[in-house]
């Protein structure tokens, strides 16, 4: 299991940005697979970007050219700048983490979320 902090949530009006911080633990964070999902209330938890060991990315549809998953191997952290935001990004962001044991079992991490809300 691989322990995770957020932070940088807070409250933004429409059109600010934001830029949420995961750090991990762990050794090997380099060989991690990291996202970022988000959970509005009333609502299912929702992917809104994924970044691979080799760090190629993903994105929901909704915040493509707006949000930007990146990764520092260096300081364990993994970075969600979201720029442009809109009331509708507003949920608690989660970083989540897929890492392996020492008997190659996968294992998914999380963890306990940052509230990001965005005002009209």
């Amino acid at each position: 299991q691989v322990q995770l902090v957020e932070s940088g949530g807070g409250l933004v009006q429409a059109g600010g940005s934001l830029r949420l911080s995961c750090a991990a633990s762990g050794r090997t964070f380099g060989s991690y697979t990291m996202g970022w999902y988000r959970q509005a209330p009333g609502k299912e938890r929702e992917l809104v970007a994924v970044i691979t060991s080799g760090e190629p990315t993903k994105y929901q549809d909704s915040v493509k050219g707006r949000f930007t998953i990146s990764r520092d191997n260096a300081k364990n952290t993994v970075y969600l700048q979201m720029n442009s935001l809109k009331p509708e990004d507003t949920a608690v962001y989660y970083c989540a983490a897929d890492s392996y044991t020492t008997y190659a079992v996968l294992v998914r991490s999380w963890g306990q979320g940052t509230q990001v809300t965005v005002s009209s």
